[in-house]
């Protein structure tokens, strides 16, 4: 689906649209340019525990409105029940902060960043150029002990050494692919939830998901 589709359009058609949930959330805070209110859950029921996403969304269906006093056009219904579901966003899938997470990302069009083809990298600290070229950085020191090989300057215990630093290592790429698989556990969670109420009034939720390992060999 092509988030940048008319939800007028849409309408008028009278006829409900297949779309991922990746691409409703796109096309709701892109296209209709939704936001999360929090404090709904709050100013509706007079407290947040007990109430969750399914229960809001029934609400908003059944009266198939928002009551706001603000003097601007509101977003289409279907794209207030993704603001609604994204606000009550169960703590077990990452709760607000995800949701706030999710939200960004779909303005923005993108994923989390899984650090496409990054590899660990030892490289100088500082690079030094010469009439010869470009050469590492380094340092003379006496500090560091253990010199090796230990006859390279007549047995002394001393030298030159080059300050490196690591970049994309193990952990770092396994913390952004872990944020990755995150957020898609938060579709999932939220692609169910619509699937289940089946209360949108112009799209239908398909099972498509975005792609389980990108960085392996599930790149559906």
């Amino acid at each position: 689906m092509s988030v940048g589709l008319a939800s007028a359009s849409l309408v008028q058609r009278g006829v409900k649209q297949q779309v991922s949930i990746r691409g409703l959330i796109e096309w709701a805070f892109q296209r209709e340019l939704a936001s999360l209110d929090f404090d709904e859950i709050e100013r509706e029921t007079g407290a947040r525990p007990g109430i969750g996403m399914e229960w809001i969304m029934i609400e908003r269906a059944r009266l198939g409105c928002r009551v706001d006093g603000g003097g601007h056009s509101d977003p289409h219904h279907d794209a207030e029940l993704v603001a609604s579901a994204l606000a009550v966003l169960p703590e077990g899938v990452g709760g607000r902060r995800m949701a706030i997470r999710i939200a960004e990302l779909a303005r923005a069009g993108q994923c989390p960043d899984w650090r496409r083809d990054a590899e660990p990298r030892c490289e100088p600290l500082d690079w030094r150029q010469s009439k010869h070229g470009r050469f590492a950085h380094r340092e003379f020191c006496r500090d560091l002990g253990g010199r090796w090989p230990a006859d390279s300057v007549k047995g002394k215990d001393w030298g030159y050494w080059c300050p490196v630093t690591f970049t994309n290592t193990a952990r770092e790429i396994a913390a952004c692919r872990r944020e990755y698989l995150a957020w898609r556990l938060a579709l999932m969670e939220l692609r169910n939830t619509f699937q289940i109420l089946g209360n949108l009034t112009v799209f239908i939720v398909t099972e498509t998901l975005p792609a389980l390992r990108p960085w392996g060999n599930d790149l559906e």
